[in-house]
């Protein structure tokens, strides 16, 4: 019902070829759009979260604007920041001249969420991994996100939206998001794709590898994500380049699961290939 709604008043996202959904992730994602809000995706490492605002663009037909998160990252960077380092080069040393140093707005960079406010056409904005900065970050980031305008101080300049970006948030649960936050997004916990979706989804990426390697190594991947005790479980983007090197390699299908060959494609540190070589060993000798 949502999405016969939408399509009589708005754009839907129904995936793309590249990135495979499943109704749960289309319904929130065109939510979302419905109310425009900001859509807020969490889910473990490698499903999915970073590449989801690309289909988005590439779905709907919008530009995509990636803004990177650090600990370090500000709501008023995102917005602009102001290049007085450049201007004093450029009193001492440049060629624009006392009129060009005196017009501050050649210093005035905007920064994702400002170039999104400002764009003459709608884009998809892609605040990621907005966990890994300070606690007022998401507040501050969604007041402005609200407002759709910001003022610049420097040149006295309010910035109105011409378009409401459609923004999506990525978040790997690092820390705990403010309720008032929560509150102003919509939700989705992206699950970690079952054998079947997944097959769907490697046959995107390898169309024409063979069946029964494709199967054998998505059980082998699925049997090393089942071992115990693991710190880091291998993600999707880590088994579509494993059976790529299979494929390079010519691995017959009957290695895969006995052998693992390039295992250390998948297991990433060395703790957790300690722990799989471990339970491999105990398997053969039960064996």
């Amino acid at each position: 019902m949502l999405c016969d709604l939408l399509k009589m008043t708005f754009q839907i996202f129904a995936g793309t070829k590249s990135y495979i959904t499943d109704p749960a992730l289309e319904a929130a994602v065109n939510a979302a759009l419905a109310l425009e809000r900001p859509l807020l995706v969490k889910g473990e490492p490698g499903t999915g979260k970073t590449l989801l605002a690309a289909a988005v663009a590439e779905g709907l037909g919008h530009p995509m604007i990636h803004w990177p998160v650090k600990s370090t990252t500000r709501a008023q960077d995102g917005l602009y920041v102001y290049d007085t380092v450049q201007r004093l080069y450029d009193a001492r040393f440049g060629d624009a001249g006392p009129e060009g140093v005196r017009d501050i707005k050649r210093y005035i960079k905007h920064g994702p969420m400002g170039q999104a406010l400002a764009s003459e056409q709608r884009v998809v904005l892609l605040i990621d991994e907005v966990d890994k900065a300070d606690l007022e970050f998401p507040n501050d980031l969604l007041h402005e996100l609200d407002r759709m305008r910001f003022y610049v101080s420097e040149t006295r300049e309010e910035i109105v939206a011409r378009h409401r970006p459609i923004v999506i948030i990525t978040s790997n649960n690092e820390k705990e998001l403010p309720d008032a936050f929560l509150r102003r997004c919509v939700f989705h916990f992206i699950d970690f794709p079952d054998p079947d979706l997944m097959k769907r989804i490697v046959r995107v990426h390898h169309p024409d590898t063979d069946d029964a390697i494709v199967d054998q190594a998505i059980g082998a991947f699925f049997d090393v994500r089942g071992v115990p005790r693991l710190r880091k479980k291998p993600s999707t983007s880590e088994l579509i380049d494993w059976i790529a090197v299979l494929a390079k390699a010519g691995v017959g299908e009957d290695r895969i699961r006995s052998e693992l060959p390039f295992g250390s494609v998948l297991i990433k540190k060395e703790q957790d290939q300690a722990v799989l070589a471990e339970h491999r060993s105990g398997r053969a000798r039960r064996w």
